[in-house]
């Protein structure tokens, strides 16, 4: 038997109890750390605590500190994507829910329990290095860490060999790791996360190294798991992949969660309020318009014959803007203008950025 990894091998036990489905409180925080409140429709329900709880987390290596009062909460049915920059304390905060690292200050829980080994064996966990035994054939390791969780044989044989067929990989049952491609092996890394039938899923940088078809296989699969009720944590550089599979979004900033709701709170959060408008006026026009209305910012002049996009405050009026765009020509367009998860992001970790990053 291979010798167990503790970062992918965790726990030995029972099959678990169906999840129930449970409502969750949301929060989110500014750059300037006020916390508000957000209601996102996950109540908690008959006093059961989310599937998934961070408690004032915190964790310090020496002087450094990875994790400083982190809380977050992870509904069953929720796909959460955990966001920040190389060193923001994502896979700190990962490792500490499956164990493999303790916290300093805080707790995890889990259905309003403190979390220990028993509970961890219907967890999910896919390291950001992959953790699979590259001498081992893809059948024979799906099925024994399916084993290693609980599964009878003949339902791991089951699980992992409909996992392999999912991912296109049916034909390579038989062969080694080592033999795969870097995107194969990662397909096969999701697979052992996946082929006990897991409660909570916690998958750290999951998409990485995969093509676009790949991408869309993997998401689908994650999506069925998460609409049978399965909750989703997994980290990501790929913002607009985020935006667009996650129920609800967290941006983490050196060890502190700045925002966290869905995509569409943090838009209403934001505090910006953004147009993409286009003028039939001479060159020069998104300018005048700017400096004629109180607090407009242009953020984005756009090419010849595009649409540009202005920023106005919060108090500001939007009708006063379309005024004086209407004063310089036909106004041929005039719109809000959402920003996209790539901008939110930008906001909440612009003290973080260097000068060539934020112009990036």
């Amino acid at each position: 038997m291979p010798e167990l990894r503790r970062e992918f091998c965790l726990t030995i036990g029972s099959r678990r109890q169906p999840p129930r489905r449970a409502h969750r409180r949301s929060s989110r925080r500014g750059t300037a750390g006020t916390v508000l409140k957000v209601d996102t429709g996950y109540e908690r329900d008959n006093g059961e605590a989310p599937v998934l709880e961070l408690d004032s987390v915190s964790k310090r290596y020496g002087d450094v500190v990875a994790l400083d009062d982190l809380s977050l909460t992870v509904a069953p049915g929720q796909m959460y994507g955990f966001v920040g920059r190389n060193g923001a304390g994502k896979t700190t905060a990962m490792r500490i829910v499956l164990g493999v690292l303790d916290a300093d200050a805080g707790a995890v829980r889990w259905r309003g329990r403190p979390l220990d080994a028993g509970t961890r064996r219907d967890f999910g966990y896919m390291p950001e290095e992959r953790g699979l035994y590259p001498k081992m054939r893809l059948l024979e390791q799906l099925v024994f860490l399916a084993r290693l969780r609980g599964t009878d044989a003949a339902t791991a044989a089951a699980s992992a060999s409909s996992l392999l067929e999912r991912f296109d990989l049916a034909g390579r049952a038989g062969d080694r790791v080592e033999q795969l491609s870097l995107g194969n092996q990662q397909r096969v890394q999701l697979a052992a996360a996946l082929v006990h039938d897991p409660t909570v899923l916690v998958l750290d940088e999951p998409f990485g190294g995969l093509d676009p078809v790949g991408v869309d296989a993997m998401a689908t699969v994650l999506r069925e798991r998460v609409d049978g009720g399965a909750a989703v944590l997994f980290s990501s550089h790929q913002l607009d992949l985020v935006e667009r599979l996650c129920d609800a979004v967290g941006i983490i900033r050196a060890g502190t969660l700045v925002a966290d709701g869905t995509v569409a709170e943090l838009r209403g959060g934001s505090g910006s309020r953004r147009y993409r408008l286009s003028v039939d006026a001479p060159e020069g026009w998104v300018d005048r318009l700017a400096a004629s209305v109180e607090g407009a910012v242009v953020l984005d002049h756009g090419p010849t014959g595009a649409p540009a996009l202005i920023e106005l405050p919060p108090a500001a009026d939007d009708q006063a803007l379309l005024a004086a765009a209407l004063r310089l020509g036909a106004v041929r367009q005039f719109g809000a203008a959402e920003p996209t998860l790539v901008e939110l992001f930008r906001e909440v970790v612009a003290d973080d950025l260097e000068p060539d990053e934020e112009a990036a």
